[in-house]
């Protein structure tokens, strides 16, 4: 969804900003955010012992799964017309249901707060990150945006 004034976003308070594009979970990204974190825990990086582990393969770690709602967001919201967008953080952030090395997942966004700061406009989206087949989102964040449009 593409937005060009303060006016569009703020009307578009609890819109449904629908699915994006599916993306594979594979081990080497996986791989890539332990080496970039630091964090070489067992069930993220050792195929051998995850498959004897609590979720019979290795996961990917939640806070990778957090990072992509980055590569979902722009793909739910869009703002043109501006002088300036910045992330602002995130409220709540949950971890349903662990993500199995070699499944899909997908954001689901919906606007769920828009206001004016000065003279700007701050969106809250919350984007749910799906996995196919998942009862359960692997992730739920209340990202944060402020954009100052070009009047």
């Amino acid at each position: 969804m593409v937005f060009s004034s303060a006016e569009e976003l703020i009307a578009a308070e609890g819109r449904d900003l629908g699915v994006t594009d599916w993306v594979r979970i594979e081990q080497q990204r996986i791989d890539r955010f332990a080496d970039a974190t630091d964090d070489h825990q067992w069930i993220h990086v050792d195929a051998e012992r995850a498959k004897d582990g609590p979720f019979g393969a290795c996961v990917a770690h939640g806070y990778l799964t957090l990072a992509l709602a980055n590569l979902f967001l722009p793909q739910l919201i869009r703002a043109d017309r501006l002088k300036m967008g910045v992330n602002v953080g995130c409220d709540r952030v949950r971890f349903p249901a662990p993500v199995r090395v070699g499944s899909r997942i997908r954001g689901r966004g919906e606007i769920l707060k828009v206001e004016r700061i000065k003279d700007a406009v701050q969106s809250t989206v919350r984007v749910t990150i799906e996995i196919e087949g998942g009862e359960r989102p692997g992730c739920v964040v209340d990202t944060i945006s402020r954009y100052t449009f070009i009047d």
